[in-house]
């Protein structure tokens, strides 16, 4: 399983960049994919073994997402990661508030990717090779002064190590039958649950249950009142894992025997001494 892996992985990393806008394993696999195993936590600086990502919680709706081949995302950018000097080589953004962008990210980055078109209502369709990353989007609608900015939303999904892995941004609304096709299987999910200024929480778990993700991480809450009430409703088809972690290490090995919400709690970058 390992070579084949290790084989699919070396030919995608190989392919020029007109051939990006591959065949997504995340949609072609309908059914969840076997493995997922969670590793002991260790500096966001240490080397990663082969087919391990890890996953740090920073803040809001910032998370870091780091392949075993060193390549570096920040999702919903917002310009400030933490007191230290690690650039990433891609990040995501998304406009419906300043918490989840900014106007002048690092010019080091190489890859900054909008969620949304500078041209109202207009979409964005990004399809990236990085390393051995894929990140591809599913455009959805926000709430604005106007009544719905359409496209103003990006569901970003970063496909590495056999994982899909799925960050759902500032959603406002539930997918449609073919925004939940063109986003496929995801092995983990990265979902709001203020229950407010996104989707609210009844919303919010019919999602997480229609998506039936493996590890469901919980972010853009704003108290342990809502973070608890949306724990309360997963709990009846999801174990609920809450050990005080900022991150944690996952890969495609062994699924749980039930869909889990891991709970992250955010903390900046911050570089070993």
């Amino acid at each position: 399983m390992r070579m084949i892996l290790a084989l699919c992985l070396s030919l995608i990393a190989a392919l020029p960049a007109a051939a990006q806008r591959m065949p997504s394993h995340c949609i072609a696999i309908a059914d969840a994919a076997p493995g997922l195993q969670y590793l002991q936590k260790a500096s966001f600086r240490d080397p990663l073994p082969d087919y391990v990502v890890r996953i740090s919680y920073i803040a809001h709706a910032q998370f870091l997402i780091q392949s075993a081949s060193g390549v570096d995302v920040v999702t919903d950018y917002t310009g400030y990661i933490g007191n230290t000097d690690l650039v990433p080589d891609v990040v995501t953004m998304n406009h419906a508030h300043d918490t989840h962008w900014t106007a002048t990210p690092d010019p080091k980055i190489a890859h900054v990717l909008q969620g949304w078109s500078n041209e109202p209502g207009r979409g964005v369709d990004h399809q990236l090779l990085v390393g051995d990353m894929r990140v591809r989007n599913v455009p959805t609608d926000i709430r604005s002064f106007n009544g719905v900015e359409p496209n103003g939303n990006s569901i970003f999904v970063f496909e590495v190590a056999g994982l899909c892995i799925g960050h759902l941004g500032h959603l406002h609304h539930e997918p449609s039958e073919a925004q939940y096709a063109a986003l496929g299987r995801l092995d983990v999910v990265m979902a709001a649950v203020d229950g407010s200024m996104t989707v609210d929480l009844p919303t919010m778990i019919r999602i997480m249950k229609r998506l039936k993700a493996s590890v469901v991480i919980p972010m853009h809450w704003f108290g342990d009142g809502t973070l608890e009430a949306f724990v309360a409703g997963m709990r009846d088809e999801f174990e609920i894992v809450d050990k005080g972690e900022t991150d944690f290490t996952v890969s495609l090995n062994t699924l749980p025997r039930r869909p889990t919400v891991r709970v992250l709690y955010p903390r900046y970058l911050r570089d070993p001494k």
